[in-house]
Parts: structure tokens; C-alpha cells; sequence
């Protein structure tokens, strides 16, 4: 029992970012969202799309990181999500501040950049697991649960 409650917090705590936080900015938040989509999707028709894609991937993917529902695809989705985001919105080598400031606009992406990067990692724990099987389960079948509740005799 302690296992299992233990395993839904620290799936909790790795989705909080996400549900509800950024969902719900979204949410609450649209039009503005949509404007800062539209640093990288220029048309507001396509940075609107995008936006509602990555609020499905906020919603559905960590509904089933929580659950346990299609956990290891949901996690992989999540991971991949990470890291386009960390590309795309934290561009710390664009700002050309990175050397010259340690309060410039770089270093502060850079950390957010890593962060990124870093919650991308913890989400392909759950992909690979940390019973040394590895990405063969994910491989044999995406959609399966990792079964992160099951107590065992």
C-alpha cells in the first residue's frame, strides 16, 4: 500500500506543472497563450492550433501518467514534449547575452531550458521503468500500462 501511494506522488508531483497549472493557464489565459505561441507559429490560426495541441498533451497525457492508462506512450509524448518546448520558447543562444550578463535574459532561459530538458528525463523513467527491462516493454507494446499500482504478494 505504501508503495502504490508513494508511486501516485511522485507521479503527481512530475504531472503538477502541467495539470492543472499550465492547463488551466491556457484555459484562463487563451488569447494571451495564443500570442506567446505566436513567437515561434507566426499565423494566429496555426499558434492557436499548436496551443490546443500541447493543451491535449497536458490534459490526456498526464490524465494517463497518473492513472496508469497507456502510462509508458504517455510518458514518451510528455518527454518528447519537454524537449520541443525547451527548442522552441527557451532559446538561451539566440539572446547573445549568454557570456556578457549573469542576470541577462540567456542565463534565465538557460536554466529554463534545463528544467525542461531535466522534467523530459523523469517522464522517460516512466517509459523505461526502473525494473531493468528497459525501453523493451514500451517497444513490445506502447499502449500498455506500466501497471504502477499493482501490489505485488
Amino acid at each position: 500500500m505504501t508503495a502504490m501511494v508513494a508511486a501516485l506522488i511522485v507521479r503527481c508531483g512530475l504531472v503538477l506543472l502541467f495539470l492543472p497549472f499550465s492547463a488551466l493557464d491556457k484555459i484562463l489565459n487563451f488569447s494571451g497563450a495564443v500570442a506567446q505561441a505566436q513567437e515561434v507559429f507566426k499565423p494566429r490560426l496555426l499558434g492557436a492550433g499548436v496551443l490546443l495541441c500541447g493543451l491535449g498533451i497536458e490534459i490526456f497525457c498526464s490524465l494517463g501518467i497518473i492513472t496508469g492508462t497507456a502510462d509508458r506512450a504517455a510518458g514518451f509524448v510528455m518527454a518528447g514534449y519537454c524537449a520541443m518546448t525547451a527548442v522552441l520558447y527557451k532559446q538561451f543562444w539566440a539572446q547573445g547575452d549568454f557570456w556578457a550578463s549573469a542576470s541577462g535574459k540567456g542565463r534565465g532561459l538557460f536554466w529554463d531550458f534545463l528544467k525542461n530538458l531535466s522534467l523530459g528525463a523523469g517522464f522517460l523513467l516512466i517509459v523505461v521503468g526502473t525494473d531493468g527491462h528497459g525501453l523493451a516493454p514500451f517497444l513490445h507494446a506502447p499502449l500498455a500500462s506500466s501497471h504502477p499500482y499493482r501490489t505485488v504478494p
